[in-house]
């Protein structure tokens, strides 16, 4: 990807959004945006509690709460699972492996669209959630050698597990700008942004919180 070309992508995608569990914002603000991995850490689980939450499919989320830490939900997997992978993981990858590098990182989506997306999903349309909304060049800018970009919907193998390897996440420099560009609209070249480990500043980069149901903002957490 050229400076050019992520010029273009700042133009066309220049808002992030990241979906988080209702309530989770207070906990965000104090202790930043964490992946599963950072969140685990966070609250010293090891052991084989702690694999089977990184190595294994979440049909469920699950509540970790800890004296001193306070509580936090890690979000299910429910739009992904091991059959579907199984059919489109490439490169030798077992489930178990896709699951821990996702599980490694911070996701945002780059178009509003993709956000509706899930939030209507039936899985999660008739949650509440909170939904993080920041600009894309400031944390480009902050966490560029930490950054990967993502052509598809990572987490998800339904209805259709698109393939996906050792190369679907690749940094900035690397990434297949141009392929995409012939291929895809402008919005779409690039689906996700997810970041190593953890955000820890990342109340310097939001602009806006809103709980929201669906597509429906019910009230407003944050805004600057």
């Amino acid at each position: 990807m050229t400076e050019a070309e992520l010029e273009e992508l700042f133009e066309d995608c220049p808002k992030l959004y990241h979906m988080a569990e209702r309530e989770s914002w207070p906990a965000i603000r104090k202790y930043g945006l964490l992946s599963t991995t950072a969140l685990l850490d966070q609250h010293g689980l090891t052991g084989a509690e702690r694999q089977v939450i990184e190595t294994e499919r979440r049909p469920i989320s699950v509540t970790l709460e800890t004296k001193g830490v306070g509580r936090a939900v890690v979000r299910d997997q429910a739009p992904m699972d091991d059959k579907g992978l199984v059919r489109c993981l490439q490169d030798g990858l077992k489930p178990k492996d896709w699951y821990q590098l996702l599980n490694r990182k911070v996701f945002f989506w780059l178009t509003r669209a993709r956000l509706l997306r899930l939030l209507k999903a039936e899985t999660y349309r008739d949650e509440e959630h909170d939904v993080l909304e920041l600009e894309t060049l400031p944390l480009v800018t902050a966490y560029r050698d930490k950054i990967w970009f993502c052509p598809i919907n990572s987490g998800c193998t339904k209805p259709f597990p698109h393939p996906r390897g050792n190369n679907t996440f690749r940094r900035i420099a690397d990434y297949p700008y141009s392929e995409w560009r012939a291929k895809r609209p402008r919005g779409e070249r690039v689906v996700e942004l997810a970041v190593d480990y953890a955000v820890p500043d990342i109340e310097q980069f939001v602009k806006r919180v809103t709980r929201m149901k669906g597509e429906d903002e019910i009230n407003i957490l944050f805004d600057t």
